[in-house]
């Protein structure tokens, strides 16, 4: 039995597209072919008398026409039947493994790069939840418009006692934070366990404007539970580190806690480097994490030791922004850093610095204190 999986234009009532940059053996239409049918009916190159031609129009994921089938490397639309997944229970785990699973497996398949996602408007309406604070929310809880947002990073990662962690928060908060965040190694460590952090120092965040984000990363058993525990005890955010699960954000966002979500992305790489022959770009990711509902994210990085490509850190601001989600920047930011980066990509990000704020010699609060001056100076 031949199959014909060509569309020659989309359908967003019925599914959803991936835009992918395909290296292949032969043709971007063959890599494309396998890929389009391995991962929803079967088997790319055996058809079965189980596959009904109306079983393959239902469910087997379509090819847009474009320019590049017929090279051996290129751009090319792949639409996957929006009946294929349950969007309430299966999720962003089930999303992922359809666009991002059995092709590497394929050896017509010789790169494969998800690009972006596009859903229709109706589609995200009806079954994700945008953030619950966001960009604005934020701006108007600290009071701060027209300028950057500034936050401060816990540092040393882990190895202090909540004693100490309380003194910090105090320094970074005196020294001008709108935002703290723990880093991702904190969790739950037996020198600083959340249990014994998390109350200590909701109680002194409550009488100030600034948004804490307890680090809560865990298995999934383990996610919502933490994220339970820091709202009922008084906390106004959670950072989850993007090992926890791309699902867990949209998991404890379902939640409706009065909760900020950080989205940490250090570790993103290994999957998202364009250098890999498979990955998923971080434009998916953001894409993803908009729609998921987080309120903050680790965008990227312009000038220190991370500094992105223009162009990539430029549309990843623009979708974060678009989706009322704050971009988070750090990686070595500094007092210095903020005004070139206000000059090439204008005011609506936060910069978080860790580093750049702990190693004041006059100690965290003066360190705060010089980048809070810069990022004053804007508005």
């Amino acid at each position: 039995m031949t199959i014909d999986i060509l569309q020659q234009n989309k359908d967003l009532e019925n599914y959803f597209y991936v835009r992918y940059l395909l290296k292949s053996a032969t043709t971007v239409y063959d890599a494309a072919f396998d890929l389009a049918v391995g991962q929803s009916i079967g088997n790319p190159n055996m058809r079965s008398v189980w596959e009904t031609p109306e079983m393959i129009a239902a469910y087997c994921a379509k090819i847009v026409q474009g320019p590049d089938l017929d090279k051996s490397e290129g751009e090319v639309e792949i639409g996957f039947p929006l009946a294929n997944i349950d969007w309430a229970t299966d999720g962003i785990a089930q999303l992922l493994c359809t666009i991002a699973g059995g092709q590497v497996d394929i050896d017509r398949v010789r790169g494969c790069r998800a690009l972006r996602l596009e859903f229709s408007d109706a589609f995200i309406a009806a079954n994700f939840h945008r953030p619950k604070f966001g960009l604005s929310g934020f701006r108007e809880m600290t009071g701060q418009y027209d300028k950057p947002l500034f936050g401060g990073i816990i540092k040393p990662k882990t190895g202090i006692t909540p004693a100490n962690l309380l003194d910090m928060t105090k320094q970074l908060v005196d020294g001008g934070c709108d935002f703290i965040k723990e880093d991702e190694i904190m969790a739950n460590p037996a020198v600083c366990s959340l249990e014994d952090r998390v109350e200590l120092i909701s109680k002194y965040i409550s009488n100030t404007k600034t948004v804490y984000c307890f680090c809560i990363n865990a298995d999934p058993v383990h996610i919502v539970p933490r994220a339970r525990f820091v709202a009922e005890n008084g906390g106004r955010g959670v950072h989850i580190n993007v090992w926890s699960g791309l699902g867990a954000y949209k998991n404890i966002r379902e939640l409706d806690l009065p909760l900020y979500i950080h989205y940490q992305k250090s570790g993103d790489r290994i999957f998202t480097s364009k250098h890999n022959p498979f990955s998923i770009s971080w434009q998916v990711c953001c894409q993803l994490a908009a729609w998921c509902g987080v309120d903050t994210i680790h965008a990227g990085m312009w000038g220190g030791y991370l500094s992105d490509p223009e162009d990539e850190l430029r549309e990843t601001l623009k979708i974060l922004t678009d989706g009322n989600v704050t971009p988070a920047l750090s990686c070595g930011l500094t007092a210095d850093s903020i005004r070139p980066i206000v000059d090439k990509f204008g005011v609506d990000w936060l910069g978080n610095s860790g580093g750049g704020i702990h190693s004041h010699p006059e100690g965290s609060k003066a360190g705060a204190a010089k980048i809070r001056a810069a990022v004053d100076l804007i508005g």
